[in-house]
C-alpha cells in the first residue's frame, strides 16, 4: 500500500497535554471523523507519530495530511 504524505500547516491537537501524564508508554490514539461536503475527513492525534499513520493506513490508500511537528 503507498501513502502519499502531505505536509501541510495545521492539523487539529486532538490529545491535550493534561492527557501525556495517563499514557506513559505513549499508546494513545485519539481519531476524529466526519462527513464534510466534499466526502470524509479523519483527523488521528497521538503521542506517538508512527501509531496515527498505522491507524490511518489501514483506513486505505490516498494522500495523508501532516505537520512537520506539532
Amino acid at each position: 500500500m503507498t501513502t502519499d504524505h502531505v505536509f501541510t500547516e495545521a492539523i487539529p491537537d486532538l490529545i491535550g497535554p493534561e492527557e501525556y501524564a495517563d499514557h506513559p508508554h505513549g499508546n494513545l490514539v485519539h481519531v476524529r471523523i466526519r462527513v464534510t461536503e466534499s466526502g470524509i475527513e479523519v483527523i488521528g492525534d497521538a503521542l506517538r507519530p508512527r501509531a496515527v499513520e498505522d491507524v490511518l493506513d489501514a483506513l486505505g490508500e490516498g494522500p495523508m495530511e501532516q505537520m512537520l511537528c506539532g
